[in-house]
């Protein structure tokens, strides 16, 4: 019976642990971007390891202005096809990736992004389909410091990209993917495009949450 009990308990300890951590988070409110980067996430388990990043084949200018509910962006002008929002963290003891972020382009920024990811950090592939960022402007509403607006949202599960599980490095890029600006002409060198509230998260792997049960089980008995 006591047997059983501590199976019983490891079981519920799995289903426990089996809930999405946060790898890495970036809020950009104590980092203020100005340059290209690195900029280490503010929060999540692998918070100090996990690097924000731009690339642009211009000379970008880098700013902070205000986010989607919070002070605090990344943001971007002089935008061409290729150029890029990269975000890294490493996936050790995890898998099923799960990215979301909020992204917006001015009148003139860039509307057509491809999400790809890597695990080398030189070849990259192209995950679904290219998306569409909306401007910055109301309807659907502005960003600013005190109010999120969820239009802005994005949210891809990865978890079919088992290349990405137990990685030591993963990588994912926002890669602007047309000439088109959000508002439907051509992209201009002062269109801007910024992006907030980067989460990386992912499940415990089996090993993982075999070793936390095994180890409730020796301890139980």
């Amino acid at each position: 019976m006591k047997k059983a009990v501590c199976v019983l308990g490891v079981l519920v300890l799995l289903a426990t642990a089996a809930s999405a951590a946060t790898l890495a988070n970036w809020t950009f409110e104590v980092s203020q971007p100005a340059t290209a980067g690195p900029f280490a996430a503010e929060a999540g388990l692998n918070a100090a390891t996990s690097m924000a990043s731009g690339g642009h084949a211009g000379a970008a200018t880098y700013s902070t202005p205000a986010g989607n509910g919070s002070a605090h962006s990344y943001s971007a002008n002089t935008w061409a096809v290729g150029d890029y929002w990269q975000f890294t963290t490493s996936t050790t003891g995890y898998a099923g990736v799960t990215f979301a972020w909020d992204q917006t382009s001015s009148n003139t920024g860039p509307r057509d992004f491809v999400l790809q990811y890597s695990t080398n950090g030189t070849t990259f592939t192209q995950f679904g389909a290219q998306y569409i960022v909306l401007a910055n402007v109301a309807p659907p509403g502005t960003w600013n410091a005190t109010t999120p607006h969820l239009e802005y949202s994005f949210t891809v599960n990865l978890a079919s990209v088992t290349a990405l599980d137990n990685a030591p490095t993963v990588y994912i890029r926002l890669r602007d993917n047309s000439t088109v600006s959000a508002n439907g002409g051509t992209v201009a060198v002062a269109g801007t495009d910024r992006v907030d509230n980067v989460v990386i998260s992912a499940l415990p792997e089996p090993a993982s949450l075999l070793l936390l049960g095994l180890g409730a089980l020796i301890r139980r008995r």
